[in-house]
Parts: C-alpha cells; sequence; structure tokens
C-alpha cells in the first residue's frame, strides 16, 4: 500500500513547525507565525496537519494575547477537522486570521514542489 498525503508531507510539515519553534525560542514571535502559515500551506489537504498547525496557532495567539487571533482559530480549528476530509479547503490559504477562510491563495513555488511530490502516487 502506498503511503498517503499525510504521511508524505509529514517531514515538510515538521520541519516547518521546527523552524516555528526555533523563532519562538529566539523571540521571533512574527517569524514563528510564518513558518506556522507555511506548514498550513502545505499540510491544509490533511485533516490531522490542517487541526494540528490550527491549534498551533491558536496557542501562538494566546502566547501574544491576540484575542481576535484565537477566536479566529477556534472557528478554523472546527473548519478544519469537519471539512477537510471532504475536500473543501482554500488552497494556498495561509490559515491566519489576516485572510478570510475561504479565500483561495497562490501557493509559494517550493511549497507547491513539495505538495506536488507527497500527491505523487497517492
Amino acid at each position: 500500500m502506498a503511503p498517503n498525503f499525510t504521511t508524505k508531507i509529514a517531514p515538510h510539515v515538521e520541519s516547518e513547525l521546527a523552524e516555528a519553534r526555533r523563532s519562538r525560542l529566539v523571540g521571533h514571535a512574527m517569524q514563528e507565525f510564518v513558518h506556522l502559515e507555511r506548514a498550513h500551506v502545505l499540510g491544509q489537504e490533511s485533516t490531522y496537519w490542517h487541526v494540528k498547525v490550527h491549534t498551533l496557532m491558536l496557542l501562538w495567539a494566546l502566547r501574544n494575547h491576540r484575542v481576535r487571533e484565537a477566536l479566529g482559530q477556534l472557528f478554523r480549528i472546527v473548519g478544519a477537522a469537519t471539512k477537510t476530509a471532504l475536500g473543501l479547503v482554500p488552497q494556498g490559504n495561509t490559515g491566519g486570521t489576516n485572510v478570510s477562510p475561504f479565500k483561495a491563495m497562490p501557493i509559494a513555488p517550493e511549497l507547491a514542489a513539495l505538495i506536488g511530490e507527497a500527491k505523487a502516487d497517492v
């Protein structure tokens, strides 16, 4: 049985999450969120990764006292948990409350390539 998308994209999402942790440890909150956004783009077609990244975005919002972001992430966690498996995700959306949760966005070429590789032979 061929690995599924969740398994194949995992190393790339985990790499972005590791960069997010490194940014947090050195006090770069905004750079941390950039890596969470990149992890979101990579993993948003996997219910597991989609929910996990939104949960990490919620924790980021709470640590940084961003009430609007925290409330938006609660809404997005529910959406990720219930809509991802149905394929109802706007491609390329970065996942933060600075963009509509329904807006498709261009995907950075390097992320698009990783997504394409993870989808190959799935």
